[in-house]
């Protein structure tokens, strides 16, 4: 995803390891360092979980099932519910992950709430500056609330 930025930002590590800028390429490799690192899933569990939720819609269509039973999110009812969405998200576009306040309708609309994290993407959600500054915080009030 994002090959251009992903291309510039190496690029720009070249150039500021030739002009003897160690600090800033050592930022760049430490966030590729993370951004790289391998999911600790098994590959077909994965991909099979991204058909079912994204592709084929399983949840909203009551056909999710898990170890034989259905699972049926409507049945949530002693729990909060908090959905982080990023406005430049290429791989969940905004508007899915906040479905689940639809889907999760046995929990009070007292112990829901969105975030949706302006100018940041798929990575930037939970990574960098803006989680820090801006996502973060309201994560931490929305559980320190649920008390």
């Amino acid at each position: 995803m994002n090959l251009d930025r992903h291309v510039s930002a190496h690029w720009d590590m070249f150039h500021n390891l030739v002009r003897g800028d160690g600090d800033s390429a050592a930022a760049t490799r430490a966030f590729y360092k993370e951004y790289s690192s391998v999911m600790d899933l098994p590959a077909d569990f994965y991909l099979h979980t991204i058909k079912r939720v994204f592709h084929d819609h399983d949840l909203p269509r009551g056909t999710f099932r898990v170890r034989g039973h259905r699972v049926e999110p409507a049945a949530i009812e002693r729990t909060a519910l908090m959905t982080v969405e990023g406005e430049r998200d290429d791989i969940c576009a905004p508007g899915q992950t906040v479905a689940a306040h639809q889907l999760c309708n046995g929990i009070a609309a007292a112990k829901k709430t969105h975030h949706l994290q302006l100018k940041v993407g798929h990575y930037g959600v939970f990574h960098g500056r803006r989680w820090q500054t801006e996502t973060y915080p309201n994560v931490r009030s929305f559980i320190r609330a649920q008390g």
